[in-house]
């Protein structure tokens, strides 16, 4: 898409300008997060979810039609900016789960990204420039022809359309964790009751109203926080250099690969994520913790998205009911803070990597894709000190 808006001077520069477009979205997100966290706590994880499935409806739809570079950004940024869904639901999945399926709910909600993982790439692939795919169907001259990446963006929103009708539908969990009646201490009846328990006025100075610690002062939920946005950064890194590097050309370090043969890999890579967080997740979760869990994959190449995922149940668990949704809004702002440098750095790096693909120190590729990897363990560095199981047990 970059390429057709013949915005890059050269082809090294294809991956900085599209790391913008993919910064755009996560800009839009960091700046709204935070207000579509509070939203979901005052007024309920419901209308949240329903407003970011109709932005991803709108938006999505309006960036397949995009037809220069300053339209595609502005695009992507206004969906990440009227869209709260990624922390509503998060919030909404641990609530309508007992403390034991946490782990359970929360893996079930990243199953389903991983569907996305399976179906958007190979929507992508396939469905992309069709005129030049399918000229049987789709034929020079027609609507899909002079807006080539439109099609794929329409099938998407529309599989949005029954997410947002089924959403009208689901019941709120804002009401799990309403307060509990306060004691009016006004009311006569409350001093008798006080008075039969104990004929004594001090008992008035034991009363102690608990209250919530405040956020940012709870230093585990800060760090799995933490763990959660720089693996953000290390995931989205990843997955643009990832789609980089497969269709660049071979003198530039590439694979050369066509939409179609990414479309197939990504798809595969998907399938494998799904069936990892179906069956396998949540068993080694509740057999070793989510803090070992976090710590041992972030040390294993093969299995670092576990880092990923768990660190979102470490977010859920370490924080009260009543501020779930502030800090999934918090951590979801943050971390798109985190995605939106993730993309814009990673074509940097990678438009560094084809320039000096012949240089004697981390050539190429070598320095793209060691860069990311020293990430994973920047991110998992903190939880060998501030998370312990005992401020998992609180």
């Amino acid at each position: 898409m970059v390429e057709d808006f013949n915005i890059a001077k050269s082809d090294t520069m294809v991956a900085t300008y599209a790391g913008y477009i993919g910064s755009a979205m996560m800009l839009g997100r960091f700046i709204s997060s935070a207000f579509w966290g509070i939203v979901a706590d005052q007024y309920g994880r419901k209308p949240v979810i329903l407003i970011g499935t109709f932005s991803i409806i709108i938006f999505n739809a309006l960036f397949g039609f995009c037809t220069n570079f300053w339209m595609a950004l502005m695009a992507r940024f206004l969906l990440g900016l009227c869209n709260g869904i990624l922390g509503a639901m998060k919030a909404y999945s641990s609530e309508i789960c007992s403390k034991e399926n946490q782990a359970s709910g929360v893996s079930m909600l990243t199953t389903t990204w991983a569907v996305g993982l399976i179906l958007g790439p190979a929507i992508g692939g396939y469905l992309t420039q069709p005129s030049d795919k399918y000229p049987a169907i789709f034929p020079t001259g027609s609507l899909f022809d002079r807006f080539p990446y439109a099609l794929p963006c329409l099938c998407i929103s529309a599989f949005a359309v029954p997410a947002l009708i089924s959403g009208f539908f689901i019941a709120e969990s804002l009401h799990n964790h309403k307060l509990k009646p306060k004691i009016n201490v006004m009311d006569p009846s409350a001093y008798l009751e006080i008075e039969k328990l104990e004929d004594d006025t001090s008992v008035m100075s034991n009363l102690k109203i608990e209250k919530d610690p405040p956020l940012w002062k709870n230093i585990s939920a800060l760090t799995a926080m933490y763990i959660y946005c720089v693996w953000g950064l290390h995931s989205m890194a990843y997955s643009e250099m990832f789609s980089w590097w497969a269709v660049s050309s071979e003198h530039l370090g590439g694979l050369g690969f066509s939409t179609s043969q990414v479309a197939d890999v990504l798809a595969i890579a998907g399938t494998i994520f799904f069936l990892f967080q179906l069956f396998l997740t949540p068993r080694l979760t509740k057999f070793f913790g989510a803090l070992r869990m976090v710590q041992v994959p972030a040390l294993d190449g093969v299995q670092l998205w576990c880092v990923l995922v768990l660190s979102q149940s470490l977010k859920l668990i370490l924080s009260t009911s009543r501020q779930r949704g502030l800090a999934n809004g918090v951590s979801t702002s943050i971390m798109s803070l985190c995605k939106a440098f993730g993309p814009s750095i990673a074509g940097f790096i990678f438009s560094m990597g084809q320039v000096r693909i012949d240089a004697s120190f981390l050539p190429g590729m070598w320095m793209v894709f060691g860069s990311v990897s020293i990430l994973a363990l920047v991110a998992a560095v903190p939880s060998f000190g501030h998370l312990s199981m005992k401020s998992l047990e609180k």
